[in-house]
């Protein structure tokens, strides 16, 4: 991990996210993007373009997202031709387990065919749009991400809502028109609805539930 580019003050996040990009292209050259599809996710996705990166971006299908995330997928494809964009799925049958065990469902239909998919593949780095304001589970992610031999990298950990969106606007990105409705955090139809007024960024996520994760990323399942 020599070389990071040192967080200034004095420029701007997104010069930094940049050259926290143009770095990671450079440094790690089996190199992947995780995304939902999500403000975050799209930003980086355009940013990482803007940098160079021309690699495999990577969701996973769990045969539950809403159409929206699906054509968001579609239109961002379109969009960045550079990329490829690769689906995954566990091609699991609808045996509604996520009324029983939301834990056990995310990591059959989620983490378990994204896990599979990143030791195929031996990636030593994954990109990832995590930021620290999303979820208390975040407030401390640093630049990298030590994992074994496979780091993960948030170029956009110290951005704020406002400032993606901001981005998003500007640059015309193609967002989930979910995220407009109240869906500030997109995930699985069935588990997913509309944050309310005062409440963090993703707590429309498996409401009434003590889960602000799906497993990825957070718990003893993690990448």
């Amino acid at each position: 991990m020599s070389n990071l580019p040192p967080v200034n003050s004095a420029i701007s996040r997104e010069a930094q996210s940049l050259d926290i990009l143009q770095w990671a292209i450079a440094h790690y050259p089996q190199l992947a993007m995780t995304s939902a599809f999500n403000l975050n996710g799209v930003v980086l996705i355009d940013m990482a373009v803007k940098a160079g990166y021309k690699g495999e971006v990577l969701f996973v299908d769990t045969n539950y997202h809403f159409p929206e995330t699906l054509e968001t997928r579609d239109h961002l494809s379109a969009r960045y031709p550079e990329l490829n964009f690769v689906t995954l799925s566990a091609n699991l049958a609808d045996d509604k387990l996520y009324r029983q065990d939301t834990e056990r469902c995310c990591f059959l239909r989620k983490v378990k065919p994204l896990q599979d998919h990143i030791a195929a593949k031996a990636y030593n780095a994954i990109l990832n749009a995590r930021s620290r304001d999303q979820a208390h589970t975040r407030a401390s992610l640093d630049i990298v991400e030590p994992f074994g031999s496979c780091h993960k990298i948030h170029p956009l950990v110290f951005w704020q809502q406002a400032d993606l969106e901001a981005y998003a606007l500007r640059e015309d990105l193609p967002l989930n028109p979910l995220y407009w409705q109240g869906y500030l955090s997109i995930g699985c139809a069935p588990c997913t609805r509309p944050v309310r007024q005062g409440e963090a960024l993703r707590d429309g996520r498996w409401t009434g539930q003590e889960k602000t994760e799906c497993g990825l990323w957070w718990g003893k399942q993690a990448l």
